[in-house]
């Protein structure tokens, strides 16, 4: 994954400024920083559901699609896990995670309830299969969207604060399973206000402040020496408390 001069404006408002960032196959990277500074505009635009006004963002070498059936494959090579858990609330777990392989990758039906039995059993809630999506917890619905995107196996897993609507007791069970991705080699981009996760998942740790990347550094680096007055001064606030 690589972004090269990628810039977004809303208006006036100038939210990427200038963002290059290259993420290596198995690589996770955790993205910090303070509320309004670009993390979630990055994450939503490495996906297409924002576009971006100047500078490109490739996958595996090739530029993002703008539109039809080539975006659609690329979205299904990217997984996202967004803060609301999106599921269809009309349909089974079993069914929510099973659709996209059917509909996109034409898998099967047998193959894809297979597939997806396996995935739910790995995020722990396999006995909630036959179940619908208000029937759970929010932690169990996060780990069933986790479940979801890797059911269409893709390349990259992005994660837009996956834990925020969550209660406390709930974020550590989705985490966890996030944590095991990550020992698992998939390649992650995460954007997340949890430091712990950052500190034992992440490679790297990208932070972000007022749209722009002002630090890069592996974790250990980063949270015990942190270079610019931003980042020391964000460290400062949270890790107080």
């Amino acid at each position: 994954m690589e972004l090269h001069g990628v810039q977004k404006w809303y208006g006036d408002l100038h939210v990427l400024q200038d963002i290059d960032l290259t993420v290596t196959r198995g690589e996770v990277v955790v993205v910090i920083g303070p509320s309004g500074s670009g993390k979630s505009t990055l994450c939503r635009t490495i996906n297409r559901l924002e576009t971006v006004d100047e500078g490109q963002i490739l996958v595996d070498g090739k530029e993002l699609p703008q539109e039809g059936k080539a975006l659609a494959a690329h979205r299904a090579d990217v997984g996202m896990v967004f803060q609301s858990f999106n599921l269809f609330a009309h349909k089974t777990i079993l069914e929510n995670v099973t659709l996209g392989p059917i509909k996109v990758r034409k898998m099967p039906k047998a193959d894809a309830e297979a597939l997806a039995k396996d995935l739910l059993e790995r995020v722990g809630v396999a006995h909630q299969a036959a179940k619908y999506p208000a029937q759970l917890s929010g932690g169990q619905q996060q780990r069933v969207a986790i479940a979801r995107a890797l059911a269409m196996e893709p390349k990259v897993m992005l994660f837009d604060e996956p834990t925020s609507a969550l209660d406390p007791e709930m974020i550590k069970e989705v985490l966890d399973v996030m944590v095991r991705l990550a020992q698992r080699g998939m390649t992650m981009i995460v954007v997340t206000h949890e430091m712990g996760f950052a500190r034992t998942a992440a490679n790297r740790v990208v932070f972000m402040a007022d749209g722009q990347i002002v630090e890069t550094a592996d974790p250990e680096s980063f949270f015990t020496n942190p270079q610019s007055d931003r980042a020391k001064d964000f460290l400062g606030k949270i890790l107080k408390h």
